[in-house]
């Protein structure tokens, strides 16, 4: 696994924080599927309501175990009901390869969608910083955990990376609600993504302390 230097981590104070490992992608999949399954971009990529949880569950654990764990800086608590999915530097894009072993995994979510999903994850990517950064890809926590503090716990091991190495952090916040919250971490909006026939991202940066 990539990024051994956060094997062992835990979050300052905080003994349910660990690195995620791929034993972990089914049950976090499920609570990410919880987390999301109100958001508004989410609603976009999976419009049918009566099965979205259902496809976020798949979509999660694609993305999980083509794109997430093997990168070593994904994080979870004791009982995997949150997760934060980091990329480390220079490893944020979707490559061919990556997404060509996740297809099935990615066409089985999305369905006839994946054309908006697609359109959406270029407008994405096309905004990405290239400063060198570690990525917050998803933050989510089930929702009869929230409010418990686990979100801001599951942050703390890449930002204090982030602040030894000298490196910014990056993220795209799909909920103007939560821009707050992360400032309360030392990110920062930096302007504003629409997506192709959806609602308004907004990509945060934080640079390190």
């Amino acid at each position: 696994m990539r990024n051994s230097h956060f094997a062992g981590t835990r979050a300052p104070g905080d003994t349910s924080i660990r690195l995620a490992t791929s034993a972990d992608a089914d049950r976090i999949a499920e609570s990410l599927a919880l987390a999301f399954e109100d958001d508004p971009v989410m609603a976009l990529l999976f419009p049918e309501a009566g099965s979205r949880g259902r496809r976020l569950i798949r979509f999660f654990r694609t993305a999980l175990l083509v794109q997430h764990l093997d990168r070593g800086a994904c994080f979870t608590d004791v009982d995997v009901a949150a997760a934060a999915l980091w990329n480390p530097p220079g490893q944020w894009h979707l490559t061919a390869g990556r997404l060509l072993r996740g297809s099935l995994g990615f066409l089985t979510a999305f369905g006839r969608n994946l054309p908006v999903a697609l359109r959406a994850l270029a407008a994405v990517e096309g905004a990405h910083p290239h400063a060198p950064h570690y990525y917050l890809a998803v933050l989510g926590t089930r929702p009869d955990r929230q409010g418990a503090g686990l979100g801001s716990s599951l942050l703390q091991p890449v930002l204090e990376r982030c602040d030894h190495d000298g490196l910014g952090a990056y993220l795209e916040s799909s909920k103007e609600r939560n821009i707050p919250f992360y400032r309360r971490h030392g990110f920062e909006v930096t302007g504003e993504i629409r997506l192709p026939g959806g609602p308004l991202v907004w990509p945060m940066w934080r640079d390190p302390r």
